[in-house]
Formats: C-alpha cells, sequence, structure tokens
C-alpha cells in the first residue's frame, strides 16, 4: 500500500507554464504582463498543496464530479482564455491537475481539477488531507445527461467532506444548459436541489448548504458562477463592497464593479442587485479594452504591458447609460454604470482615478 502523499501524486498532472499562459491570448497577442508568475500550474512531487517557495497556503477550489460534465471546459474557458468551440477538442482529463491562480492579492487560490473516473476515497488516498483546507468544492452535473448517479456521487462527496472540513462551500454547476429552454432550467433546478437536499436531510445534515448555479461556457453565466465562488474566499469583500457603496452613493453612479481583468471574474460590487445582461457588458468592454490595447495602445518602452495605468474607457450606450472603466492596479479595473448627465457633471470625469485608489492596495 503506498502512502497518501504518494497516493494523491501518481495521478497529479504536470502541464508546462509556457502552453498554460499562451492560452490567455492568441499568439498575435503580447501577453507577457499576464505571464511572469501570474498563473503557475505545476504539481510538486508528494501532492503538497502550499507554494514550495514562499510556504504559502493559498485557498484551494475543488472541481470535481462525473466524467464528460465539463470541469476541464470550465477552467480553460474562465481562466485560459480559450473559445468554448474549442474545448470540443479537448481530452477525457486522467490525472489530478493543479493550477495556481496568483492574478492579484485578491485573486489567489488553487484549482484542483479531479477527474470523474477516480476514486479518492480509494485506500492509497488520504481524502481527508485533499478536503482539509479547501475553501470551495465546485461539483459539476451534466444537465443534459441522467443526474442520478451525479447526485449519488454529489451526496458522497458532500458528506465525507464536511466531516473533515465543515467551513468548505459546497458549490453546484448544474452544467451545460445552452441547450434547455428556460422552463426546462428552471425545472431542473429545482429537481437536483430538492434531491440532493432530501439526501442531506435523509443522512441528518440538514445544516450543509448548497448552492445552487446554472451555467454554460457559452454565455457568461460560467464568470458570473466562478465569481460568486471566488468572492466567498475573499476575506476583504465586505470591506470592498463597502467601499463601493460608498463610493456610488457620493457621486451619482448607480452600479459599479471591482473586476480581475485577467479572468473577468468581478470580486465585489456594491449592493445593488447584479443582472446578468450588465455583467456581460462589462466583460465585453473588458476584452474590447485589453484587444485595443495590443493593436494600438502599446509603445516601445511598455511593450508586453497590455493594460497599465493609463488604461480608462468610455462608452456611451443607446440608453442615455455610459459605461466606465479605469485601472485600478494593473489586475484590476472599476466598471461603473452611470447616466450621461451625471457623467457630464464637473468632476466625475475624473472619477476613476479617485475610485478605490490607495484604499485598494495590493499585498
Amino acid at each position: 500500500m503506498t502512502s497518501s502523499s504518494e497516493g494523491v501524486s501518481k495521478y497529479i498532472e504536470v502541464e508546462d507554464d509556457e502552453t498554460l499562459a499562451i492560452g490567455y491570448y492568441d499568439d498575435d497577442d503580447d501577453f507577457d504582463t499576464f505571464t511572469d508568475g501570474n498563473l503557475d500550474c505545476s504539481c510538486e512531487d508528494g501532492g503538497g498543496f502550499s507554494d514550495p517557495l514562499s510556504g504559502e497556503v493559498k485557498p484551494r477550489i475543488l472541481l470535481m464530479g462525473l466524467r464528460r460534465s465539463g470541469k476541464s471546459s470550465i477552467q480553460k474557458v474562465v481562466f485560459h482564455k480559450m473559445s468554448p468551440n474549442e474545448t470540443l477538442f479537448l481530452e477525457s482529463t486522467n490525472k489530478i491537475c493543479r493550477e495556481d491562480v496568483s492574478n492579484s492579492s485578491f485573486v489567489s487560490f488553487q484549482i484542483w481539477d479531479f477527474p470523474g473516473q477516480i476514486d479518492f476515497f480509494d485506500p492509497t488516498f488520504d481524502y481527508e488531507m485533499i478536503f482539509r483546507g479547501t475553501g470551495a468544492l465546485i461539483f459539476v452535473i451534466d444537465s443534459q445527461d441522467d443526474y442520478v448517479e451525479a447526485l449519488s456521487r454529489l451526496h458522497l462527496t458532500v458528506t465525507r467532506a464536511y466531516k473533515v472540513n465543515p467551513e468548505i462551500n459546497f458549490e453546484v454547476f448544474i452544467h451545460k444548459v445552452d441547450g434547455l429552454s428556460d422552463d426546462a432550467k428552471i425545472e431542473k433546478q429545482r429537481d437536483i436541489h430538492k434531491r440532493a437536499n432530501d439526501d442531506l436531510a435523509d443522512a441528518g445534515l440538514e445544516k450543509i448548504h448548497l448552492s445552487l448555479y446554472l451555467t454554460s461556457i457559452y454565455d457568461h453565466s460560467i464568470f458570473e458562477a466562478f465569481s460568486k465562488v471566488v468572492q466567498k474566499l475573499i476575506p476583504q469583500l465586505p470591506t470592498l463592497e463597502n467601499l463601493l457603496n460608498i463610493f456610488i452613493s457620493n457621486s451619482g453612479i448607480e452600479k459599479a464593479f471591482l473586476f480581475d481583468v485577467v479572468s473577468k471574474i468581478y470580486i465585489a460590487t456594491d449592493s445593488s442587485p447584479v443582472d446578468m445582461q450588465t455583467y456581460e457588458l462589462c466583460c465585453d468592454m473588458i476584452d474590447v479594452v485589453i484587444d485595443i490595447s495590443c493593436i494600438y495602445g502599446l509603445t516601445e518602452e511598455k511593450a508586453g504591458q497590455p493594460y497599465d495605468k493609463e488604461s480608462m474607457a468610455i462608452i456611451h450606450l443607446n440608453n442615455t447609460t455610459v459605461m466606465y472603466l479605469k485601472e485600478v492596479t494593473k489586475f484590476l479595473a472599476l466598471v461603473c454604470f452611470l447616466r450621461e448627465e451625471s457623467f457630464e457633471r464637473k468632476g466625475n470625469r475624473e472619477l476613476g482615478r479617485r475610485a478605490l485608489r490607495g484604499k485598494v492596495t495590493e499585498s
């Protein structure tokens, strides 16, 4: 019988850093800024969970689910800027893959992608070591397939993980909903929610909370779902939300987001509700800024930096709404929505320069 560390490490896949970095931008883009240690995928022998150089233990996000449920596709689309259509050619994952995401002090965690065919409750695995210190467990369910087996696996995974670490956030992605009607989406979400919670109640574990999301890689729902997951791992979230609330109450702004530019995950927003259309507009605006900067905005001395302290954008929509984007740090952007009359007021043209600068600091 192998030791627990050997049992984990023999399944771990080591990926080349350069190959992963190229996933952020097209071949013609200049992406050095985003690849210099900001995204590192490496798996040390022994299956350690901490940074081998700094000894820092980052929050872990575990991606679990049955085979072909879409786990690897989610990871590639969200963190590698892969086109959803390209994921059709991904091979099935057969080893645990660890990826370090360290875009900023707020977005800093590890993602562990577990192949569906691996039984991590096998005696050769120390599953307690896997769940200990884990911040979030994402279980992906294919909504277009029979999910009876997936619900059974979800129940087993959640109950064992909870016994090891009651602080884990349990997230369920009801995935591949792009092929379903709105009524079918709601019905499947209701059915999965009921069955999963009934199973937990039968086991006397009503206190476990499952957060369910309808997701697809073919729209921005997967980015919004990941945003909600990551926000729960950010200890500064209440402070950031409070700062944004104060900011909009004193500036005439209607909605404000703090975005991680690399992944398009929003790490904080004000207390007003978020609708999908607004979020999609923010993501599209970030893409436009980066793409235009890569083509037109780079000087020789700033080559390799498509996003810097000079980055900003103003877009006037056809409904008298103005979108305003301003760099906060080299990995964070403030994206705001406001009315044209508010934008024209004295001082609001420079709102991005004052927004959160000096209040949001990178460690």
